[in-house]
């Protein structure tokens, strides 16, 4: 069995729209994330984008499955 990283998109044609939303969150939050290579930051800074971006697309989603 290949060893299938967690990373990788499950729609790939959706890759660019959320590279451009982590970039868009990460603003939001003011953390200070490059194009490139971020080993600068924190734990806790990369972990709250992360955590930002899915909190933003289960609201999103929920919004759409009551049809607003």
């Amino acid at each position: 069995m290949a060893n299938k990283s967690s990373n990788t998109a499950a729609v790939p044609e959706a890759k660019g729209a959320l590279d451009k939303f982590k970039y868009e969150v990460a603003s939001e939050l003011g953390v200070p994330l490059t194009d490139g290579y971020n080993g600068n930051l924190t734990s806790k800074q990369n972990g709250s984008v992360g955590g930002y971006m899915v909190k933003k697309m289960i609201e999103e989603q929920e919004k759409q499955m009551a049809g607003k």
